[in-house]
């Protein structure tokens, strides 16, 4: 590659950003670390009606939480700004009156009442209404008017359009790098609106001048896009430019695999398809986010690298510096890929297990203070580092490990018939015995403590185990018993069993 690699991602601030494209952002930015790139953040804003107030700083935020920041783009404005194409409009009108000129796009005075009329007699004989070659000699534009009607019309002000001038009959030979070779018949394509009436650009038009003024080497985005390709290369081979290399992703699919995954099915199934919680500023409606729901950022893009790309190997495992040596544009599939919830959370236990028990301590702080219990960090710390291979989101080490905070205030009614029975009252007591005994209340101490007494009993372990275990958590489960007895400490062990005793007994 002679030129500097530079991606963008240009996402439109109408609302929360799915992960679809939080997918296409992150494969944009592999793909330039990788080859030492720029990786460029545009806003394409230039429909107004369908802004909406926070979705740029959503977006940006939603990328720096991912670990994906871009290093060009509003707030870092590089030499290619502004990133924005709302403030960009003065642009576009000279690049399309460029085409005009060299004739390869032309004025359309027809109104929307006209092409209205021509879309139902065309269907009342079965056809569709292709504004193009074969009838645009017929309709109200540059074309087929004189240059004193065109110049008389645009003197009166009338509002029109700027068209691209659709070759006739071209087979035109595109390359994708995921799709390969490509063969498009121009004579079915329609002659897009390049400009509107409104003084606008349309997005292929100040798509193409974008791309070509900011010097991207590389477009990387969604299949949806694919039906635009030909006019984006038409585009550039109109202008004299070197196209960029194009690459279309393919689509994140449902959970059951038919259609594009949307907000719904998260709904349904009860997952986000956000990054980061999202209240919509009309409705006041909350969409959840995977910031919020404990997920880590290292999960989230790990699970999305894979959704349209492997590397080849058996490694699933990849942190962020991993993914940018492994990733290859070549590797990306081509079919739709189906998302799983189940996978993510797969991803998500992986990355906590792994996390240093100073940070989950410093996290899971948050959980208690919620819950207004004070434990200094050392114990805490000490809790999560027993209790974390069980959890998946740290929330989870409060329900795996609560007996270590408060004592039971009920129990499992299941668990207590099968471990309490006549004569269980009476093993407590001498239990309590043995344990008062102690002076070095450690596990190890009590585990040899009280085995060796049940061994002198000549009893079943369960039967004092059990018990026991049901008066420290409240059900049958948790860590090493002798573990919580150590961490809880002599007088609330002592304290626990009897409440126990007189609960149950």
């Amino acid at each position: 590659m002679s030129a500097k690699v530079r991606v963008r991602f240009a996402p439109s601030p109408t609302g929360p950003l799915h992960i679809g494209g939080v997918r296409t952002a992150l494969y944009n930015y592999l793909f330039a670390k990788k080859h030492d790139g720029d990786f460029v953040l545009r806003i394409e804003d230039t429909d107004q009606n369908r802004y909406v107030e926070g979705a740029e700083d959503y977006i940006i935020e939603s990328l720096n939480w991912c670990g994906i920041p871009f290093d060009e783009g509003p707030g870092k404005e590089g030499n290619y700004g502004p990133y924005r194409q709302s403030e960009r409009k003065h642009l576009y009108k000279e690049f399309a009156n460029k085409l005009i000129e060299t004739g390869q796009a032309y004025y359309a005075f027809d109104t929307a009442e006209d092409l209205d009329k021509h879309r139902k007699e065309h269907e009342e004989k079965g056809k569709t209404f292709i504004y193009n070659w074969h009838n645009r000699q017929k309709l109200d534009n540059s074309l087929a008017l004189s240059e004193e009607e065109v110049q008389k019309k645009l003197d009166n002000e009338e509002a029109y359009v700027i068209r691209f001038k659709s070759p006739e009959s071209e087979l035109l030979h595109i390359k994708d790098e995921i799709r390969g070779e490509m063969e498009i018949d121009t004579s079915i394509l329609d002659d897009k609106v390049l400009f509107k009436s409104d003084g606008m650009p349309t997005y292929h038009l100040a798509n193409i001048v974008d791309d070509h003024l900011m010097q991207i080497t590389h477009v990387i985005r969604g299949e949806e896009w694919l039906p635009s390709l030909a006019l984006h290369v038409m585009l550039y081979r109109a202008f004299g430019w070197e196209a960029p290399k194009f690459a279309h992703l393919p689509l994140i699919l449902k959970p059951q695999g038919k259609g594009k995954l949307s907000k719904r099915d998260g709904d349904k199934l009860g997952f986000p398809v956000f990054p980061l919680e999202w209240k919509d500023p009309k409705s006041g409606e909350v969409s959840a986010g995977y910031r919020e729901d404990g997920y880590f950022p290292e999960a989230v893009t790990n699970m999305l690298a894979f959704l349209g790309w492997n590397p080849g190997t058996e490694q699933e495992f990849f942190k962020l510096d991993e993914l940018v040596e492994a990733f290859e544009i070549s590797r990306v599939h081509k079919g739709g890929a189906k998302f799983d919830p189940e996978k993510t959370k797969w991803f998500q236990q992986h990355y906590l297990n792994e996390a240093d028990n100073k940070v989950l301590t410093e996290k899971f702080q948050k959980v208690l203070k919620d819950k207004e219990i004070s434990a200094d960090d050392e114990f805490v710390e000490k809790v999560v580092g027993l209790i974390k291979e069980r959890a998946v989101f740290v929330a989870d080490i409060w329900d795996q490990g609560y007996y270590f905070f408060i004592s039971p205030t009920s129990y499992d009614p299941k668990n207590a018939k099968k471990a309490w029975k006549v004569d269980t009252n009476e093993l407590m007591e001498e239990l309590m015995e043995v344990l008062k005994a102690e002076d070095d209340f450690t596990a190890d101490k009590l585990s040899d403590k009280v085995k060796g007494w049940i061994k002198s009993k000549e009893i079943g372990f369960g039967k004092v185990m059990q018990p026991f275990r049901i008066s420290l958590v409240g059900a049958l489960q948790g860590a090493d018993l002798f573990i919580i007895a150590e961490s809880i400490g002599k007088e609330e062990t002592l304290r626990r069993i009897k409440k126990a005793m007189e609960t149950l007994g």
